[in-house]
């Protein structure tokens, strides 16, 4: 290795693995004229190696299209980032061609999507979907690749995985399809792994193995795991950092033992109060009122106003800022200002 490429690899592990800056992604109305809406507005928030951070909110928050415009996943149009920059190792992945793009996708970077049913080729054997991305990436052969596909079956915890990789998904159980899903995802051993809600509908010893899995994976290899839930069970067992998102935009962000132990915006207040058991055992769920507004029909001002019980007169003019508080926390909500350290955009 050169003394360049010491530097340049040096310099990069000095940086986040992910470094998300202001991201926005618009959406055009069908039929509107060219009226466009903001599904996701101005996100940030960075991943280290060999750490998970999570991303939480509720279904409409724009977790999963913060997700798929990461590795622009996203079909343009509708869809187009409007905003922002993705840095990965230090590059910015919306300036890369669609060629750069797909020797990213797979190879170091791997997403593991929420439904394997219809993620997963239903015609083709599991072993050749794992073994594809090997032989377009490290340009195995088919020989080669059904091995190494074998070994990432075992990798991953799926009994007899001779046999195994000859199977189509639907003779295999919820849950070894989604260890399969994994297993692809991994294959090239990525840097990044994005995995978009991969215990849902799983039961809950099934998720605890597949979250368990996934920490085992990562831990001591280096890679970056973004989680994508609305499960704070799962946050709480998987997570290093988290960030709660709300109508498009990061509400609160830190440490996971920070935000869960000492919530700073209302949203995660009732989203923490929402669980079966978290104000008294065999209580009624304390639901949070409303539901998450529209593309088209987010309110002014805080768009959580509408559903806070401690909003104010402000709260529905005037946009809070995301203000920085102890403990590498953020909170977006105009309560936490007297606490903030400095204010941050």
């Amino acid at each position: 290795m050169t003394p360049d490429e010491v530097s340049r690899q040096t310099q990069a592990l000095s940086l986040p693995l992910l470094e998300v800056r202001d991201l926005s992604v618009a959406f055009e109305r069908d039929g509107g004229n060219g009226q466009t809406g903001l599904a996701v507005d101005s996100v940030s928030f960075s991943l280290e190696r060999g750490k998970t951070l999570c991303l939480v909110g509720e279904s409409g928050c724009g977790k999963t299209v913060t997700a798929l415009s990461l590795l622009r996943l996203l079909p343009s149009p509708p869809a187009r980032i409007s905003g922002g920059r993705v840095l990965f190792d230090g590059e910015d992945l919306t300036a890369m061609s669609e060629k750069q793009m797909r020797r990213i996708r797979g190879n170091r970077a791997g997403m593991v999507f929420q439904d394997p049913m219809t993620s997963l080729n239903p015609v083709m054997r599991v072993g050749d979907q794992i073994g594809e991305s090997l032989r377009l990436h490290r340009g195995m052969t088919a020989a080669q690749a059904r091995e190494a596909a074998t070994a990432m079956l075992e990798r991953v915890k799926i009994p007899d995985p001779g046999l195994r990789v000859r199977d189509f998904p639907h003779q295999m159980s919820g849950g070894m399809r989604q260890r399969v899903m994994i297993a692809m995802a991994l294959a090239c051993a990525p840097d990044l792994i994005i995995a978009d809600e991969p215990t849902t509908a799983l039961d809950v010893t099934v998720q605890k193995q597949i979250l368990d899995l996934m920490r085992d994976l990562i831990d001591g290899s280096g890679s970056g795991l973004l989680l994508i839930t609305h499960d704070l069970g799962v946050v709480a067992q998987a997570a290093d950092d988290v960030a709660v998102m709300y109508a498009g935009r990061i509400v609160e962000q830190g440490p996971v033992r920070g935000v869960l132990e000492a919530p700073s915006h209302p949203y995660t207040i009732g989203l923490l109060r929402s669980r079966p058991g978290a104000t008294a055992p065999k209580a009624r769920l304390e639901a949070i009122p409303g539901t998450v507004p529209g593309l088209w029909t987010r309110p002014g001002g805080c768009t959580f106003h509408t559903r806070c019980p401690y909003a104010f007169e402000r709260c529905r003019f005037d946009a809070p800022p995301l203000f920085t508080l102890e403990g590498d926390k953020k909170s977006r909500c105009w309560l936490a200002e007297p606490l903030s350290i400095i204010p941050c955009s």
